[in-house]
């Protein structure tokens, strides 16, 4: 039991704020409409009409938003008819209460049921929950101090999306020639992806799933430049694996790319001693510089060709066979491919290390909420 500092008050949501819902059904919303219209979702509709114009935050009554999906606004909007919206707030700030609301209200509807989600919000859950709060000065304090987190993070994220695009654009005027690295004008040619790499997938059989052993990843784990192995993924044992890649395996190096069901996202593999199944093909290529043949892979150009050679299957994917015969236009000068991919790959390291502040910082910040709003960091009036 959190125990709060001399000063601050307890007390029930319904003592400290008003509680009602929507009366809109989603149906009602206008795309470019004049006011905010709060769903339940993450994602905020129009609408020409409002029914409130306050100060007040949100959360969804049901759907798969329960618990999870928050707002704060403080204006004209209107809300979905099991959207609830608390407002009128007694003495404590409105912001100060979408942090601690946003924070706790999750941990606080898991109390009354037995299942890993929950499917409704009944009005009690939310009046009859404990709502600690320090002195108004104090609450503006603890405002400020998460706001100017949420900037930081917000620039972060700003910046890496730019970084993004600017790198998506050379990527695309690289490697398809468009612009040229200086000190390089020898000529480019187009060949079949299958005649300078060797192409596999990975396993078409079912295995026993073993609590240890070889990790067996499938296209899921495939992200542009990123190969990502959770704990829980499945694994099979070492007579398995060796039935599995009796004709090969990835190496460190190889590329990846997820040939079934969001196909055509490429990543170098980098780590050894796992295997793969059908939804995944390895390319290792003896005469193409390989970080270059990644990014070619991940071009406009490819992508496309791969989208029209997807069968009909209910997933959706590529065959080998069609993988094979994807044209690639590559510069004869392995220098310059080694050029190319040096380029992108240090564009790519730039939003790699902006990604991870960003990730510090979102950690930092939750950190520092929860000792803001427990009252075991103090902040200065």
């Amino acid at each position: 039991m959190v125990t709060y500092p001399e000063g601050w008050k307890c007390d029930t949501i319904t003592n400290i704020a008003d509680i009602t819902t929507g009366c809109r059904d989603t149906q009602d919303n206008k795309v470019n409409g004049r006011y905010p219209f709060f769903v339940r979702s993450p994602l905020v509709e129009r609408i020409d009409v409002a029914d409130f114009d306050c100060e007040a935050v949100l959360t969804a009554g049901d759907g798969v938003g329960t618990g999870k999906v928050f707002h704060y606004i403080n204006g004209k909007f209107a809300a979905h008819q099991r959207v609830y919206v608390m407002s009128n707030f007694q003495d404590v700030d409105g912001k100060y209460f979408y942090y601690y609301f946003s924070n706790n209200f999750g941990k606080e509807v898991e109390k009354y049921t037995a299942k890993s989600s929950v499917d409704s919000v009944r009005r009690d859950m939310i009046a009859e929950m404990e709502f600690p709060y320090p002195p108004l000065p104090e609450q503006k304090e603890i405002v400020q101090a998460l706001l100017d987190f949420d900037e930081h993070i917000d620039n972060l994220t700003e910046l890496i999306e730019k970084k993004k695009a600017i790198r998506d654009g050379a990527l695309e005027d690289l490697v398809s020639g468009r612009t040229r690295l200086k000190g390089f004008d020898g000529e480019w040619e187009e060949v079949e992806l299958g005649e300078v790499s060797n192409i596999r997938d990975g396993t078409h059989g079912t295995f026993k799933r073993t609590n240890a052993g070889h990790y067996l990843l499938s296209a899921k784990n495939v992200f542009n430049n990123k190969l990502i192995i959770t704990d829980d993924e499945s694994k099979v044992s070492d007579y398995d694996f060796e039935q599995i890649t009796s004709n090969g395996f990835p190496k460190i190096g190889d590329i990846l790319m997820s040939c079934v069901g969001t196909i055509g996202r490429c990543c170098i593999c980098d780590i050894d001693g796992v295997a793969f199944q059908r939804s995944v093909a390895f390319i290792r290529s003896q005469s193409l510089y390989n970080h270059f043949l990644l990014y070619v892979l991940q071009g406009a150009s490819v992508q496309s060709q791969l989208l029209s050679s997807m069968n009909a299957s209910a997933q959706g994917g590529i065959y080998l066979g069609a993988l094979k015969k994807i044209i690639l236009r590559i510069p004869v000068d392995i220098e310059e491919q080694q050029a190319i991919a040096e380029v992108l790959t240090v564009m790519d390291e730039e939003i790699e290390a902006l990604e991870i502040e960003r990730a510090k910082m979102i950690q930092i910040r939750e950190g520092a909420m929860d000792d803001l709003l427990t009252g075991r960091v103090r902040l200065k009036v």
